[in-house]
């Protein structure tokens, strides 16, 4: 994936989770709120996976989605983004890892690496992470992230109690 697409748009990958409350829902508006702005639209949505507690296991199982857009944002406006739809969804953190109405971190923005305070792209931890690489897997498999395919870095995850929550890539749009 190049950094700049047609347009003068850059490909981006979205992780999208939850636990409280609705979370399919809360993605689902949240990926359609961002696929309404003028400045970032969405290209592709993963299946939507059920996934165990990772970190802090003594919660509800999470919901997690990855999703692929193309915006004008830079990197920072594009964190931005994903924070103020959180805060807006009354996102509220408490604990590292902890439960949450909804989560959006960006995964990937065009082939840049990022290491600043607020934010680091590629994301730290994704390579190692089942519930991120699994539904990356099904819109990107073939993303590069650290030298190693999405695919190939999936081969090497855990995938254990990660079970599909719906197949449809279009449940963002009617959830």
């Amino acid at each position: 994936m190049s950094t700049l697409s047609e347009g003068g748009r850059i490909a981006a990958t979205l992780g999208l989770g939850g636990n409280i409350g609705d979370p399919p829902h809360a993605m689902a508006e949240a990926l359609r709120a961002i696929d309404a702005r003028e400045d970032t639209s969405v290209v592709a949505v993963s299946k939507l996976y059920r996934t165990p507690p990772w970190g802090k296991t003594d919660q509800p199982d999470f919901f997690n989605a990855c999703a692929l857009i193309k915006t004008r944002l830079a990197a920072d406006q594009l964190l931005e983004l994903c924070l103020s739809t959180e805060l807006d969804m009354k996102r509220v953190r408490v604990e590292r890892w902890g439960p949450r109405t909804i989560d959006i971190d960006i995964l990937t923005y065009g082939d840049l690496e990022i290491s600043s305070k607020p934010l680091e792209i590629p994301h730290p931890r994704m390579t190692e992470r089942g519930f991120v690489l699994l539904p990356l897997a099904d819109i990107a498999a073939d993303l590069t992230v650290s030298g190693k395919s999405v695919g190939d870095w999936l081969a090497g995850v855990d995938r254990t109690g990660i079970e599909v929550a719906d197949a449809d890539a279009d449940w963002w749009q009617s959830a």
